[in-house]
């Protein structure tokens, strides 16, 4: 198992999302993914996108001011 980052925070969606799910697909199962990314439309669409994909959430965490962080597991 290993951990991931990905910097999202400069991003809009759909390409929130976009980008999580291609970083996901180059990981093995069990590898953690630890996203940055803002308050607003990225911080409810990626949490429940992931989940939908079958992958799980296992923290979501205010970083500092609209940043935060969302730790994945894949599936």
């Amino acid at each position: 198992m290993a951990t991931y980052q990905l910097d999202i925070t400069k991003e809009h969606c759909p390409m929130t999302f976009v980008k999580t799910k291609v970083e996901l697909s180059k990981l093995s199962g069990g590898d953690i993914l630890e996203v940055s990314l803002l308050k607003g439309e990225p911080l409810e669409n990626v949490p429940k996108s992931a989940e939908e994909q079958g992958h799980e959430i296992l923290k979501v965490s205010q970083v500092e001011g609209d940043v935060y962080q969302v730790i994945i597991r894949k599936k």
